[in-house]
């Protein structure tokens, strides 16, 4: 029997690392420090909310006066100083799903919102930087997520039909960009449980990491 897919192409906040924790926890701090008053519900709309929507939904939610380059700049300040602290932790099997795909053959990439740069910082630190063939960032395409822009290019870059890749994502907006992108979508839930319109898009909703195995 051959292969299911032929590459596996992650998320990295909130699906390799358990850091999707620490931006739930700033954007609040950051908004209330310019004066905004953040709902319990605002920052699990902006997981993996790229450009050119995250400033249009702040707009949205705090008028057009909305800074959202100031606003963003401090809440990237205070993540900084939340890994300090507290190290940057993965998810269980992240280190252990990464190995496996490549002793089985399958190509793997990355396909996060952040920029290159930190991107880079973070995997080296957590020795991953050499467990993926490819690793693109919102900085590389015209729009971030839930577009198709960032899983399109990552295909390409692979040289891969989207339907013989695999993303895993945590996020509805990372899904919708994998799903729209073509890719066959697998969620590995972080805060929030897929809702039945999110679950139209998925390929597989597995509970952690490791169980990736059973679907290649």
């Amino acid at each position: 029997m051959g292969k299911v897919v032929d590459a596996c192409i992650f998320d990295l906040d909130g699906t390799l690392t358990d850091t999707e924790k620490f931006y739930q926890k700033a954007w609040p701090l950051a908004l209330e420090h310019f004066g905004y008053k953040c709902e319990p519900w605002m920052p699990l709309e902006l997981r993996s909310l790229g450009r050119p929507f995250a400033p249009l939904q702040f707009k949205k939610w705090f008028g057009d006066a909305f800074d959202y380059n100031e606003v963003r700049e401090y809440r990237k300040a205070i993540v900084v100083d939340m890994i300090k602290e507290q190290g940057i932790p993965l998810k269980p099997g992240a280190k252990e799903i990464l190995v496996w795909l490549r002793e089985n053959g399958i190509l793997t990439a990355l396909a996060t919102a952040n920029d290159f740069e930190r991107t880079k910082g973070y995997l080296t630190r957590l020795g991953l930087f050499d467990h993926f063939d490819k690793i693109i960032c919102a900085d590389m395409v015209k729009e971030g997520k839930p577009s198709p822009d960032i899983y399109s290019y990552a295909c390409q870059q692979l040289g891969l039909e989207p339907q013989r890749c695999l993303a895993v994502e945590d996020s509805p907006n990372g899904v919708t960009s994998a799903y729209l992108a073509g890719c066959k979508v697998v969620m590995v839930p972080d805060l929030t449980q897929p809702d039945e319109e999110l679950s139209k898009k998925l390929y597989a909703c597995v509970p952690s990491l490791v169980d990736i195995k059973t679907l290649c």
